[in-house]
C-alpha cells in the first residue's frame, strides 16, 4: 500500500478523532482509551511501512494528545468508581452478552456431565471432592446436621479465605483465556463437573432440597460470577483469535482491557458471596421462605446487573444519539 492511499483511507477517521479530542469532556474514559489504541495502531503501521513518510509526524502528534488526555489524571475518585460500575461497565458489557451466553452454556453442560458421572460411577464423587470432604459430610449427615461444615470455622477467617479463593478462581478463568480461550473452557469444565457431582452427592443421600436451600444462599452469586469470569476469559481469547479489522496486537490489547473490566466488575459480588457463606449460610435452620428469598434476590441482582442493565443502557444510548432525538 502506498502512503497516499493509507492517508486517503484513514483521513475521515483521523478527522473524527480530532473532533472527539476537542470534545474530550463528553467522552467516557473507556472510549478515550479505545481511540488512543486505534491511533497508536495506525502510528505503528505508518512507522513500519512508511518510515520516512509525512503521516508519522501527524499521527505521532495526535497520539501524544490522546496519551495526555488518557493519563492526565490518575486519581481515583468515588464518583469515578461509581460511574464505572453503574454506567461505563454495563454499557461496555452489552457487546459481550454472546460470550456470557457461551460461558453459561459450557458451564451448565459440564454440570450435567458431572451429575451424570456421579450417578454412573460411585467413586467419581470422591475423586472430585476428595475423601476428606465426603467422609466429613457423611458423618454430619449421620449426626443429623448435614450442613454442619459451614458452622465450623470462625466467621471472619472464613469470609477472608473464601473471598480470596473465589477471586483467585476468577483470575485463573480470565488469565487462562490467553491460551486462545481453551484454558478458560477447561476452568469452566472443572468447576461445572465439580458442582454437578457435588449436588448429585447430596441427591444420592436424600437431602438434595436441604442442601440446595442452604448452599445456594451463597452459591447463586458465587457460581454466577465464576461464569462471568469465564466470559472475561473468552473475551481475551477472542481478542487473539478474531482480530477483525485490527492488528492482532491491537485486538489482544482491547480484549485484555475489556476482560479486565469484566473481572473487576465481579469483585463486589465475590465479597457479597463470601459474606453470605461466612455469616448467613451457617444458619441452616432458617425458614425455607427466607432461604428462597435470599436465593431469588441474589439471582435477580446478577440478572439485573449483567443482562438487563447493559441492554437498557445500550438501548437508551441509541435513542439519545439518534438523529430524531436532537
Amino acid at each position: 500500500m502506498r502512503e497516499s492511499l493509507f492517508i486517503k483511507r484513514n483521513q475521515i477517521k483521523w478527522s473524527s478523532f480530532e473532533q472527539h479530542l476537542s470534545k474530550k469532556a463528553t467522552l467516557p474514559p473507556s472510549d478515550l482509551a479505545d481511540l488512543y489504541l486505534e491511533i497508536s495502531d495506525d502510528l505503528n503501521f505508518a512507522r513500519t511501512f512508511f518510515p520516512e513518510g509525512k503521516s508519522i509526524s501527524y499521527l505521532n502528534q495526535l497520539a501524544s494528545q490522546y496519551h495526555r488526555e488518557v493519563y492526565r489524571d490518575k486519581k481515583v475518585s468515588f464518583k469515578g468508581v461509581l460511574e464505572f460500575y453503574t454506567k461505563d461497565f454495563p454499557l461496555m458489557f452489552y457487546k459481550y452478552l454472546p460470550q456470557l451466553g457461551i460461558s453459561f452454556f459450557v458451564f451448565a453442560l459440564f454440570v450435567l456431565m458431572g451429575a451424570y458421572s456421579a450417578q454412573t460411577d460411585v467413586s467419581f464423587v470422591r475423586s472430585i471432592l476428595g475423601d476428606s470432604y465426603v467422609n466429613q459430610t457423611l458423618t454430619n449427615i449421620g449426626s443429623g446436621d448435614p450442613m454442619a461444615i459451614y458452622k465450623e470455622m470462625n466467621q471472619v477467617d472464613m469470609f477472608l479465605g473464601i473471598t480470596v479463593n473465589n477471586i483467585r478462581v476468577a483470575i485463573t478463568a480470565f488469565v487462562a483465556g490467553i491460551f486462545l480461550g481453551i484454558g478458560t473452557l477447561l476452568v469452566l469444565m472443572y468447576n461445572g463437573v465439580m458442582l454437578g457431582s457435588f449436588q448429585y452427592f447430596f441427591h444420592s443421600q436424600g437431602i438434595l432440597w436441604e442442601s440446595a436451600r442452604t448452599i445456594w444462599i451463597h452459591g447463586t452469586i458465587e457460581i454466577s460470577v465464576i461464569v462471568i469470569a469465564g466470559c472475561a476469559g473468552l473475551v481475551l481469547g477472542n481478542g487473539i483469535l478474531f482480530p477483525r479489522t485490527f492488528s492482532r496486537l491491537h485486538s489482544f490489547q482491547r480484549g485484555m482491557k475489556d476482560g479486565l473490566k469484566i473481572l473487576l466488575s465481579t469483585i463486589p459480588f465475590f465479597v457479597i458471596a463470601g459474606f453470605l457463606e461466612s455469616f448467613v449460610t451457617r444458619f441452616t435452620q432458617m425458614p425455607d421462605f427466607l432461604s428462597i428469598l435470599i436465593i431469588l434476590s441474589s439471582l435477580g441482582l446478577i440478572v439485573f446487573y449483567y443482562v438487563y442493565l447493559p441492554m437498557y443502557l445500550y438501548k437508551k444510548s441509541n435513542v439519545c444519539n439518534s438523529p430524531t432525538s436532537n
